[in-house]
């Protein structure tokens, strides 16, 4: 059903970005729209994961460095039937984590020191199911390819801001079409809040759907709900130094950068007390290792 909701989300951003491509430029605005989609999803595809990792100052390390963090990795990624990804540690005191890649055979997760330092062995291990739940869902992918067409629905709508500014909207549409006129003008200003709350949206279902399949993966939620809790603690009040907006919706928890009733409106993590919730109410069947 989860999937199933995600599908249905990243239809209705694709259908906006034609109509206001359509609405906006009338058939050029539509191909420039599907050009911008297209060149920026190979952008997002293929280097997404160097610039998060290169960004947050990720460091790659190998099994001497971090004996623990490589056999809990080792052991999950055999029980889910995954590539090993590649291990990286962010420099970072506050505690967080990431996974990013294309794909499972193109995985990289990122854990901080802070985290390594502050979780136990089953905790641990409940961030790392998480973040592989990621890896075997395609997350990475799919929020990559909804955060591209909203970013091309916002563009094309600050493209058209300008053009009303410069006074060339509008000039090559007929005059008996004042109502298409006047649509065009409520989709400059109403779509890119459209598709940032699809985007958000998408990104909510994938946090809810990656705390669901890590738990079932570790056979119980329990060693992610005392995660979650320990991260949502420490997260509220250690502001992380390392790790930027853009790459904060990857983690499994928000980073610290700020407050206030429009952060939470707009953040692209569900409430860490509905997650844990959610996590409490799950019946788990233990996987069985083959």
């Amino acid at each position: 059903m989860k999937i199933l909701r995600t599908g249905v989300l990243l239809v209705l951003l694709s259908v906006l970005l034609v109509v206001v491509g359509g609405a906006i430029g009338g058939p050029s605005g539509l191909k420039i729209a599907l050009a911008m989609a297209v060149l920026l999803n190979g952008i997002s595809y293929f280097f997404s994961d160097k610039i998060a990792l290169a960004s947050s100052g990720a460091e790659r390390v190998s099994p001497d460095e971090v004996p623990r963090l490589y056999q809990v990795m080792e052991r999950l990624a055999g029980k889910a039937r995954l590539p090993m990804p590649k291990l990286y540690v962010i420099p970072e005191a506050a505690p967080n984590a990431f996974a990013t890649g294309r794909n499972p055979q193109h995985a990289s997760v990122a854990v901080t020191r802070g985290l390594l330092e502050l979780m136990n062995d089953e905790e641990l291990e409940g961030v790392i199911a998480h973040e592989l739940s990621h890896v075997r869902n395609y997350d990475i992918l799919t929020s990559s390819i909804a955060a591209t067409i909203a970013g091309a629905i916002t563009y094309l709508a600050q493209m058209a801001r300008w053009g009303m500014l410069l006074g060339g909207f509008g000039r090559d549409r007929d005059d008996d079409r004042e109502g298409g006129g006047f649509a065009a003008l409520l989709m400059i200003f109403l779509a890119p809040v459209a598709a940032l709350l699809l985007q958000l949206f998408v990104s909510r279902a994938r946090e809810y759907s990656a705390d669901e399949t890590g738990a079932r993966m570790v056979g119980q939620p329990y060693g992610l709900i005392s995660a979650l809790e320990k991260l949502g603690a420490y997260n509220q009040r250690l502001p992380t130094t390392s790790l930027s907006p853009s790459t904060s919706a990857l983690c499994i928890v928000k980073p610290l950068f700020g407050g206030g009733a429009w952060s939470s409106l707009f953040s692209t993590h569900p409430p860490l007390e509905k997650r844990i919730q959610a996590l409490r109410e799950m019946t788990v069947t233990p996987q069985r290792d083959e």
